[in-house]
């Protein structure tokens, strides 16, 4: 078995994609105007728009009401990303700060609520871990 990717349902597609293209800098793959994809080199974030979900389970997704995953992202400078985010993210949870398991975190929500963390990498163990 091996991951893919993760996908968020909402009511606004574009909203959200715009959101994470901006943060990320990865422009959006759109398979149609209910789906896109975010690519990176190791894993892929999909957002799909609520009409997506009637064709595999109705019902089964409700958009912006997620409160237990966190979305990832290991970035090079979590200070620089904070940087050039405090004026276009809305919901901060925190600043950067460094986590006992060694990685710097910056953590906060889009626009459906779905917390997202970018992190780096700080002690010699985290970067040991995360060496690709």
């Amino acid at each position: 078995m091996d991951f893919v990717s993760i996908r968020i349902i909402t009511d606004d597609i574009g909203r959200l994609v715009g959101f994470y293209e901006g943060i990320t800098g990865v422009q959006a793959a759109w398979g149609n105007e209910d789906f896109a994809e975010l690519r990176t080199t190791h894993g892929t974030l999909a957002i799909g728009s609520t009409r997506t979900v009637a064709l595999f389970a109705p019902g089964s997704a409700r958009p912006a009401d997620n409160r237990t995953v966190i979305i990832e992202f290991l970035v090079d400078d979590v200070d620089a990303v904070y940087e050039r985010l405090k004026d276009t993210v809305q919901d901060f949870v925190n600043e950067p700060t460094t986590m006992p398991w060694g990685n710097r975190a910056l953590l906060f929500r889009d626009p459906d609520g779905n917390m997202v963390n970018v992190f780096t990498p700080v002690t010699p163990e985290a970067i040991e871990r995360f060496s690709r």
